[in-house]
């Protein structure tokens, strides 16, 4: 394959950072903005029904002529953080975005504070139907929002507060190249090569491995701990300011789901710890080790691991969402065929994966750091599940177009589902198929038992930070603490691990969003049982679910698969199911 295809091609959306269409758009959302303003500010309240949906399609026309070029930026910094033109045109989007949200803001306080009559009223016109799910996610943070000039000073001060504080996150996380020895020399490595290490066959690679990463996270300890510890200052100040009772509440208004159900989710989770436990022990007989140590938790069960080309990987990946759907396999093969994939690790480049859907007319992007192991290969399935939720929820207008937190994993998830079958109806050799399940539980628990872990930290972290300054020796207490919970007397950690919080960049940049992957792996879960039982007849309910983008609220929208989340029981299904892994893997162990 050329190198070329390995990297996205950005010129889908402009030829260059300095081309003047690029120019030309930056250059005219503020006098777009200052025109908007002009023209409603102080007047929302006496609008006619008409001219209010009016003036909501012009804001919502103006957030996509935004998106382009802010996502445009984005996608340029994250391939390369390190480039100057790039960090340029990434800090000059964040001022004038800042710009934008204090000119723009208003019409979000205006609309909050229509008298509950004429707001019902409106909400109930057959051509208002597109706009009700953001109107009245406009209206649940009318308790907690403040006067306009106090919201702008809000928005102002965070271009040198939080907003700076991400891009230091990002920047700094990015630059790091890591020296170890390897084969009897030394080497340079990425952090996700790093990372993907902990897939290696010998104990004491994966132990070096998380070990450097880490320790080079802890060199920088200062600045991680004035990242951290700033962020939950910021928050914690502007929560009091608003009136909200918990660090997480705003969160969890946004995602629609009450304080209480998201504390039954993660209790639910917590229970079943001792499944994960059970299974830790279970990897230990299996490695012919005692107790295995949280470096390895992934280590392969043989000594030849197999590594999958990524020619071989993408094939797999479109073949296995072509086989439950061929429109799903074209849609999921074009991002690659068009180029709008980023596949390979190199210095400067963003760590991790992540899928960008920009806007219901622009074409969505996906970022990988593909080594070759098998983790690796079901991140291409999850990414691509992402972007596929992108393209079908094109269906939607701008307002509608991203899911709710709680489901915007759920395509991602459901394809990993698909590629694991895919890969077990296909592998007779018992030895794969251990893997392939030692590989699935794994994921299982990464993203619903490490999730709840990671939201447990995050709580206790702003609780905490409310009381003063947090020494790194207290954040990597608590972190340890809450990760012991999990681990119990069945995996060992080692010592660098207490900088195991510093380059989680979920922590910086989507607040308390982990437990957003407990979600959507129980929901998932049940999706996949129900596809199982039903067939043909599940796929139109489940590309419904998908289409509908963030038109609905998360309960109303697994309704449309057929799926109740209020039902008795129904988070505990998922962990019923992990379990049947679990005790399937131990017949042929």
């Amino acid at each position: 394959m050329n190198p070329s295809d390995l990297t996205w091609n950005t010129a889908l959306l402009y030829p260059a950072p300095d081309s003047p269409a690029l120019e030309a758009d930056l250059g005219s959302f503020e006098g777009l903005a200052a025109a908007f303003r002009e023209r409603y500010f102080e007047k929302v309240a006496s609008l006619d029904d008409a001219a209010l949906l009016s003036a909501v399609r012009e804001y919502e026309a103006m957030q996509v002529a935004m998106a382009k070029p802010f996502s445009y930026a984005h996608l340029l910094f994250a391939a390369d953080s390190g480039d100057e033109t790039n960090r340029a045109l990434s800090q000059r989007c964040s001022e004038l975005g800042s710009r934008l949200s204090q000119q723009l803001l208003f019409f979000d306080l205006e609309l909050m504070q229509l008298e509950d009559e004429r707001f019902e009223a409106l909400c109930r016109l057959p051509e208002a139907a597109n706009y009700v799910h953001f109107l009245q996610g406009v209206r649940r943070f009318r308790p907690y929002t403040l006067k306009e000039n106090e919201e702008r000073l809000l928005t102002r001060k965070n271009l040198t507060g939080v907003n700076a504080f991400t891009k230091l996150f990002d920047e700094l996380s990015a630059s790091f190249s890591y020296r170890m020895e390897m084969e009897g020399e030394e080497q340079e490595f990425t952090g996700e090569e790093l990372l993907g290490l902990l897939h290696h066959p010998s104990a004491d690679v994966r132990f070096r491995a998380m070990t450097t990463f880490l320790e080079k996270h802890g060199e920088h300890g200062i600045v991680y701990n004035a990242v951290f510890n700033n962020m939950a200052l910021d928050h914690g100040q502007e929560m009091e300011l608003r009136g909200y009772e918990t660090p997480i509440q705003p969160t969890n208004i946004g995602n629609e789901i009450p304080d209480e159900a998201v504390e039954h989710l993660m209790q639910v989770t917590e229970t079943n710890f001792g499944l994960a436990q059970e299974y830790f022990r279970l990897k230990a007989r299996m490695l012919g080790m005692e107790r295995i140590r949280n470096c390895d938790v992934y280590a392969p069960l043989y000594e030849t691991e197999r590594k999958y080309p990524f020619d071989e990987a993408r094939a797999m990946v479109v073949d296995s969402y072509a086989g439950y759907d061929p429109d799903f396999g074209r849609i999921v093969g074009a991002f690659f065929d068009e180029r709008r994939v980023d596949v390979m690790p190199r210095p400067g480049k963003s760590g991790g994966a992540f899928a960008m859907g920009i806007s219901p007319h622009d074409p969505p992007f996906l970022l990988l750091n593909y080594t070759g192991n098998l983790r690796d290969l079901a991140t291409i399935a999850h990414e691509a599940g992402h972007g596929l939720h992108f393209v079908l929820a094109r269906k939607q207008t701008m307002l509608n177009y991203h899911a709710p937190l709680p489901l915007a994993e759920t395509a991602s998830v459901f394809g990993e589902m698909l590629l694991t079958r895919r890969l077990l109806d296909r592998e007779t050799d018992p030895a794969v198929r251990r893997s392939l399940l030692c590989a699935k539980i794994e994921d299982i628990i990464a993203t619903t038992f490490r999730q709840t872990v990671l939201t447990r930290f995050e709580l206790r972290l702003h609780t905490e930070r409310k009381e003063g300054l947090l020494s790194n020796d207290r954040v990597a207490a608590i972190w340890q603490e809450e990760n012991a919970r999990l681990f119990g007397d069945a995996v060992e950690m080692i010592p660098a691990y207490r900088w195991g919080w510093s380059y989680i960049s979920h922590f910086i940049h989507a607040r308390f969003y982990c437990y957003s992957y407990t979600f959507a792996e129980l929901l998932v879960l049940a999706l996949y049982q129900k596809h199982l039982e039903e067939g043909e007849s599940f796929k139109p309910g489940y590309r419904r679910l998908l289409e509908s983008g963030g038109a609905l609220s998360p309960a109303d929208t697994a309704r449309l698969a057929g799926i109740d989340i209020t039902e008795g029981g129904f988070w505990q299904k998922g962990y019923d199911f992990l379990r049947g892994l679990i005790e399937e893997l131990k017949g042929i162990a």
